[in-house]
């Protein structure tokens, strides 16, 4: 079964760490009855415990693979960073303005908050805007981690994706948001270590260590972190990208989409939810910095130890996995392995649930004519959280039928800026544009979605700006058409008298 660049106590670790995820996700999720125990934990997990999952859930295999392979590029540098100062002034804006509207009542997804304000055709319309990009940028990351198993084991690719797919599918189906949440605990600690072990083997393999990458860096111009460039298409992260546009990004992920709203509401208060939205942009920051700092240690050491085959630009993210399986230790391997299935499966699992969560009671059972019981609901749920695993699979085979045209992060990135920006808009009318109804919004989201449709297809834009273009327009349209719609019924009512 294993190829010969991984040895048996490797495999024993890795095989080891994904059935304790099983188990641990079969323990937690014991004596389940209802879907608020299954969708959001019976509401009772502390702060810390989400504070970990949001960003586990957040750090998938294109963060820890993909982001190191920014500065291991031949011009890259830090300059990526830029984007978590957006996303630290997104998640306080969040907790300020939009957390507040998920603690009245006892709602169970992000997008009821819309059928409050406007409607019902407002909520399924954003949750099957979030079903269809969520699906399809979660399996790009599936297809990322299938790469990494294919390296290590040498399997065909196509059975990489199934296995990955399939030991995910289990723990989520049994588990539920226990299970997504706990685990997301453990793979926050198990990548953190697997990350900061090969940044130190690199040091130690590399004569003049931590100070020969320093030298390194400053030599190549890799330590650049600010760029005050006035471009909306500059090709790389600038200073005004980043804040305004990952402000806007990470708003809509943190502040809308219900991957991330799912665990603020399975919170205690609102205040512990404030709490682990606020710290955990921070961590991203620090776990951004650490991976970038990976790839500039890779870059080094690959030039005083060159491959056998040299990397090409479009190999950039396989760098890292390329240095686990050749460069460390017995034992080192299979931990750091264990990790980048960790990043993976903290993200997958909880898109999965999150995914059946919006389904059931975004769609499923608002348009049932029928009552289901709990215990049919249940069932329901879980067959949903199944089937969005087999769908995720299928696109990610296909993704690899396909083939990759660039960075992974990258095109993982674009699809969420291009989903979050007119659902954002959304709720911004919800909260700023008291008169606005739900068909001005609707034309609003309407032409926000097309205005982003063109400008990713059309334009030059970098893709930090989307979230950005798309929460605004959609704010502008609707507003606009609320003036107009109120004009009419005035010109209306003038000819009535």
């Amino acid at each position: 079964m294993f190829n010969l660049s991984i040895d048996i106590i490797d495999a024993v670790i890795v095989v080891g760490y994904l059935a304790g995820v099983l188990m641990l996700g079969l323990w937690v999720g014991r004596g389940q009855k209802s879907t608020v125990d299954y969708f959001l934990g019976d509401r009772s997990l502390p702060g810390w415990a989400i504070l970990l999952s949001i960003v586990a859930t957040e750090t998938s295999t294109v963060t820890f693979l993909s982001i190191p392979g920014i500065t291991f590029a031949l011009q890259g540098d830090l300059r990526f960073l830029q984007i978590t100062f957006g996303y630290i002034a997104g998640r306080l804006l969040v907790v300020w303005i939009l957390l507040p509207l998920y603690f009245r009542g006892q709602p169970f997804t992000s997008y009821e908050v819309l059928q409050r304000r406007f409607g019902s055709a407002s909520r399924r319309t954003t949750s099957v805007l979030f079903l269809v990009t969520r699906n399809l940028s979660d399996a790009l990351r599936l297809y990322l981690t299938a790469l990494a198993l294919q390296q290590v084991v040498g399997l065909d690719l196509n059975v990489c994706v199934v296995l990955l797919g399939v030991i995910t599918i289990a723990y989520t189906y049994f588990g539920g948001v226990k299970s997504v949440i706990w685990n997301d605990c453990l793979q926050f600690i198990i990548y953190m270590i697997g990350a900061a072990v090969a940044l130190w083997v690199v040091f130690s393999k590399l004569p003049g260590g931590a100070e020969q990458v320093w030298q390194f860096a400053q030599q190549h111009d890799k330590l650049r972190l600010l760029d005050f460039n006035t471009s909306l298409t500059s090709p790389t992260m600038t200073f005004w990208a980043g804040l305004i546009g990952g402000m806007f990004l990470t708003a809509g992920t943190h502040g809308t989409d219900q991957l991330t709203v799912q665990r603020l509401l399975s919170a205690r208060t609102q205040r512990s939810a404030a709490w682990a939205l606020a710290i955990s942009g921070l961590i991203v920051c620090l776990q951004f910095l650490l991976f970038l700092g990976i790839g500039i240690a890779l870059s080094c050491f690959y030039e005083v130890f060159p491959p056998e085959v040299p990397f090409e630009a479009s190999d950039n993210d396989r760098a890292l996995a390329h240095f686990i399986v050749h460069h460390l230790n017995v034992g080192l391997v299979g931990l750091t392995l264990a990790a980048v299935f960790a990043a993976a499966m903290s993200t997958l699992s909880s898109s999965l649930n999150s995914s059946a969560t919006s389904l059931i009671n975004d769609i499923w059972l608002p348009l049932s004519k029928k009552e289901l019981s709990p215990a049919a609901q249940l069932r329901l749920s879980r067959l949903a959280t199944a089937g969005f695993g087999v769908v995720q699979i299928g696109i990610a085979l296909v993704s690899h039928q396909l083939g990759a045209v660039e960075s992974t992060v990258m095109s993982v990135l674009k699809i969420t800026g291009f989903a979050t920006g007119p659902i954002l808009g959304l709720y911004l009318l919800a909260v700023l544009a008291r008169q606005v109804e739900q068909r001005a919004a609707l034309i609003g989201f309407v032409g926000g979605l097309t205005l982003i449709s063109f400008v990713a297809l059309a334009t030059d834009l970098y893709w930090p700006w989307y979230a950005a273009v798309g929460a605004l327009a959609t704010f502008l349209f609707g507003w606009i058409a609320s003036l107009l719609f109120d004009q009419s019924s005035d010109t209306v009512q003038t000819h009535d008298d």
